[in-house]
């Protein structure tokens, strides 16, 4: 059984979807080689009274591969292996564990339990895995739509009470929790009672990790914390945003807001500037108090009894798990939370949705301040701080124009002295303006083709629709071209304007 099931499934190559841009490299990145016979014969050993492993499912998210297996004594048991993508070897494991661990020591939150982990890849398993129980009950999502509006908004106070026991954690330092006696983390770890510590963010972002975006050191040394203080954390973002940015002659073909290397450089000193002295308010500062949150909270990750949805049983998937400001994590709206549209009228909000929204508020308000407190403030105190470290990705443009915009409303943002950046002269700012636009025209066009093809925004789409997606691509590129060349007289304004401006912005692969 078992070996049919693998050679059915293959546990090793990523099979759940394709994506319509780098395809390949997305695809190689959640290649795993490790001895899957291995992982299979250390689940039995550690289920007592198990002889064999009866089936598995095998289920695939973006940086990890999970198997959930059914032993023949009637365990359930779950192993996820990190993709390479996940974040830096070692450290995105034991950070994981540890915190696991932490959270179960501190606080009441159901989290399923560790049976065995190592983040070694050269043990006989082959690769970094953790093993643990698999959680009680049944996934929210499953439930959600067969809830009434009452038992939603119950489930939803359910949850911030869960929760509220982490956002009360104080912190010294923003990074991520380890074991204390882990040997590889020697740099600057932070102790945290006698059995944990705070050493680098285990985040992506932070590191050389990430899909098609390698990172370059020649111009600033890596800088992944623990940051004891505010100050010291942002300086951690401009140093990540300074590392993106390849040297000379190694420029991929990118669009013209993207900026030239120069730019980039230019625009983050200015942006360290612009941080240090907006990370002296005492707002800002009371609103970036050091909180760990759960990374990626949504109906998946969260189990309830099957019996009664307003219990919460488990609270899943803890990797990259991080000790953020407050503000860093009250900017995200949980998918049980988000208002949508009333289909019946598409003006107004679905009245179940609109009350688990205001459910949320009221929740955030009374339940976690400390995420309360800033999601009440003035956004563009946060955004310069948010998007700094994103100027290869986003392109220089954009960055800039959150620049700009901080620079004309430092005064009525109450900000102490003179903001370090300086204003365009408006022969500059018509130039930037026009990038703007193209920079506008770009993300909008990615948003309607995610849409229209239902992709995700990065690309992917679900295996079995890759044949029926990718020729529907194809078309709209054809049809978005033929009005273009149909349009002989654009307007001045028009950002995309001929063939070249439609290819520049194009989202996902055309050959």
């Amino acid at each position: 059984m078992k070996d049919s099931l693998a050679e059915r499934l293959d546990p090793y190559n990523y099979t759940s979807g394709r994506w319509l841009r780098r395809d390949a490299l997305e695809r190689e990145s959640r290649l795993i080689r490790f001895d899957f016979d291995a992982l299979c014969r250390l689940v039995i050993e550690l289920c007592p009274g198990a002889n064999s492993i009866a089936s598995y499912d095998k289920k695939e998210g973006g940086f990890n591969r999970v198997f959930i297996f059914h032993t023949d004594n009637a365990k359930c048991i779950v192993a996820r292996l990190p993709f390479p993508l996940a974040g830096p070897s070692r450290l995105t494991t034991n950070s994981e564990v540890a915190t696991i661990q932490y959270l179960q020591a501190k606080t009441s939150i159901p989290i399923p339990k560790i049976l065995d982990w190592s983040d070694d890849a050269s043990t006989a398993i082959g690769s970094e895995y953790i093993i643990m129980e698999h959680a009680p009950g049944i996934p929210l999502h499953q439930k959600w739509l067969t809830m009434d509006v009452g038992d939603r908004i119950r489930c939803i106070e359910a949850i911030y009470q869960k929760l509220k026991e982490i956002v009360d954690l104080e912190f010294p330092a923003y990074g991520s929790l380890y074991f204390a006696n882990t040997p590889y983390i020697t740099a600057s770890n932070l102790a945290l009672g006698q059995e944990f510590c705070i050493g680098p963010h285990c985040g992506a972002i932070y590191w050389d990790c990430n899909v098609g975006q390698p990172r370059y050191y020649h111009k600033s040394n890596p800088n992944q914390g623990p940051w004891p203080e505010f100050a010291a954390y942002c300086d951690g973002l401009i140093d990540t945003g300074i590392s993106k940015i390849p040297p000379a002659g190694a420029l991929p073909q990118r669009p013209r807001y993207q900026g030239s290397i120069t730019t980039h450089y230019e625009l983050l000193e200015y942006g360290r500037a612009v941080a240090k002295k907006m990370a002296k308010d005492p707002r800002i500062q009371n609103a970036a108090t050091p909180i760990i949150f759960h990374p990626d909270l949504h109906k998946r990750n969260i189990f309830v009894s099957e019996a009664d949805p307003t219990v919460i049983t488990a609270i899943i998937d803890w990797q990259s798990t991080s000790i953020e400001p407050a503000f860093w994590h009250a900017d995200e709206v949980p998918d049980f939370a988000q208002p949508i549209s009333d289909p019946s009228c598409e003006d107004q909000i679905e009245p179940k949705s609109e009350a688990c929204a205001k459910a949320f508020d009221i929740c955030t308000q009374f339940l976690v301040p400390k995420l309360s407190v800033p999601r009440s403030m003035e956004e563009a105190l946060f955004r310069p701080f948010r998007y700094c470290y994103r100027t290869w990705e986003d392109g220089a443009v954009a960055f800039r124009e959150e620049l700009i915009q901080t620079s004309r409303c430092w005064k009525e943002l109450g900000l102490a002295e003179s903001c370090p950046f300086p204003l365009p002269s408006p022969d500059e700012y018509a130039v930037h303006r026009k990038d703007y636009k193209l920079f506008e025209a770009a993300h909008q066009l990615r948003h309607s083709l995610s849409s229209l093809l239902n992709t995700a925004s990065d690309g992917w789409v679900p295996l079995e629709d890759w044949e029926a997606t990718e020729t529907a691509h194809r078309e709209t590129f054809r049809g978005m071209r033929q009005q273009i060349l149909g349009n002989e007289d654009p307007d001045d304004d028009e950002p995309i304007r001929d063939e070249a401006d439609l290819r520049e912005i194009w989202p996902f692969d055309l050959e």
